[in-house]
């Protein structure tokens, strides 16, 4: 019989792509960990994980058995949740800003779903200003997304530098007016870049506009503008734009803000939660 304790820490090493992140997350040591990945593997005779510099990866064999281990895990929770009596039950609309959910999402909420079984979560992603004006017209009961320096709306998750990024940098400095890629109205991050230019007198053109970060992303490694992104969620294939070259960004906050009239008890729970994991994730 394979030990839950076990997969468990195998799944979150191939979620956080990491011995340290993910003993961090589990609230474990590193040590356990890995005496946890050597156990499992020695149980199953084969070699579930591979090193690199920079990364720990899935094996052919750790491949077939993720979507084991969570079935496993998930049917853990199922059966603690039926025989809690005080376990959380209802449904939660929960809205996250487009740049939040292709960096750290995943690891934030899979450990809630497995949880807490009986909740429906209904998630929402678009942009933070487009989710507030869902959340006031009472369509999202929890919103997770960017707020300027100075707003006041919600509780501070942690605040991030916002940084300029293009493929080329020289090239596209070199370009005349500066060719930005950029969120829609109301965008946070657009905003911010506007105003930033338009300060100290900089020339731009917009020169591409999409709603999706994997479409500006796209865009940004083919050589067609900057884009500004959250530091720590800088795409791959992009570098950051030397200090002085371009007018410094005011940092943003991202935020968790729920909705009055919402269910308290899963919003507490998944507020806690989020604000667990991300700072854990961050510190380490």
């Amino acid at each position: 019989m394979l030990d839950l304790s076990q997969l468990r820490s195998f799944v979150a090493v191939e979620q956080m792509g990491s011995f340290t992140l993910a003993a961090e997350r589990l609230g474990l040591g590193q040590s356990t960990v890995s005496q946890h990945i050597q156990r499992l593997e020695a149980a199953l005779g084969r070699k579930l994980l591979a090193r690199d510099t920079h990364k720990v990866m899935l094996t052919g064999d750790g491949e077939a058995l993720l979507s084991h281990a969570r079935a496993m895990l998930s049917i853990e929770g199922q059966v603690q949740a039926l025989f809690k009596s005080n376990s959380l039950r209802g449904s939660l609309r929960l809205g996250v800003s487009e740049d939040f959910v292709t960096s750290q999402l995943p690891a934030v909420l899979e450990d809630f779903v497995r949880s807490h079984p009986s909740v429906d979560l209904e998630l929402t992603v678009a942009l933070s200003g487009v989710l507030y004006e869902m959340q006031d017209n009472g369509e999202i009961d929890l919103v997770l997304a960017k707020r300027r320096l100075g707003n006041a709306r919600g509780k501070l998750v942690y605040r991030e530098p916002l940084v300029w990024l293009a493929r080329d940098p020289e090239r596209v400095l070199a370009s005349g007016p500066l060719p930005l890629i950029a969120f829609p109205p109301p965008s946070v991050t657009r905003a911010i870049a506007l105003e930033a230019l338009g300060r100290n007198g900089v020339p731009w053109r917009i020169v591409c506009t999409c709603g999706s970060l994997s479409g500006l992303t796209a865009a940004a490694r083919a050589g067609m503008g900057v884009l500004v992104q959250p530091r720590s969620m800088a795409p791959s294939g992009l570098k950051k734009i030397a200090a002085g070259k371009l007018p410094v960004l005011e940092d943003v906050e991202f935020v968790l803000v729920p909705r009055k009239g919402a269910d308290q008890a899963l919003v507490s729970a998944l507020s806690d939660d989020i604000l667990q994991k991300v700072r854990g994730l961050r510190s380490a």
